[in-house]
């Protein structure tokens, strides 16, 4: 294991071979499996398994009860629900091996995932996106989209703070927290300040 500074619970469980960045919290019963590789200042909640090679930047939060299986790598300052799942094989067989087709799932900087969202192996989810709870994510996910339902639908845009933007009639809109200002156009976002 490649350690710095970072606390772990004496019930939680880490295999040789993790990566654990300086500041990290790891707490009760959760298990970190082989060459795994956490970023800094990362919050593993209780009962989490972070299965082998995934990886996790920096200041990432992933709350109680949640899997993280081969094949994902979340960018910094994601925010993982209570009790969210993701997927890493879309055709599952208790009978038939199929560790040689993992799918990959890449959440970008700053995703929130809602308590008990489910996200389906193969798809990228864009920075800044918002995964309500309960949404089950069949495709990928647009930069700073909001999504929600099963199957989750996209149904607006959110600012890198968290808060819905309503666009005018130029597609410019205002974050009511940061006051940055955003962009809608071809169907896609960004911030222009």
């Amino acid at each position: 294991m490649s350690q710095t500074n970072f606390y772990a619970h004496p019930t939680a469980v880490i295999d040789e071979g993790c990566t654990i960045g300086e500041g990290t919290k790891i707490w009760h019963f959760s298990h970190l499996m082989p060459k795994c590789k956490l970023g800094k200042n990362c919050n593993i909640g209780q009962n989490v398994v972070i299965s082998p090679e995934v990886i996790l930047g920096n200041n990432v939060k992933v709350q109680n009860n949640v899997s993280i299986y081969t094949g994902v790598t979340c960018d910094d300052d994601v925010f993982l629900g209570p009790s969210m799942v993701f997927t890493n094989v879309i055709n599952p067989r208790s009978a038939i091996i199929r560790k040689d087709q993992y799918a990959k799932t890449h959440v970008g900087k700053g995703v929130s995932i809602g308590a008990n969202a489910t996200i389906v192996c193969g798809h990228d989810i864009g920075e800044f996106a918002f995964i309500g709870a309960g949404a089950v994510v069949t495709k990928n996910v647009p930069a700073y989209a909001l999504l929600v339902g099963n199957p989750a639908k996209q149904i607006g845009w959110m600012s890198e703070f968290g808060h819905r933007l309503n666009f005018d009639a130029n597609g410019i809109a205002q974050c009511e927290e940061s006051k940055q200002k955003y962009e809608l156009k071809n169907n896609s976002v960004k911030r222009v300040s």
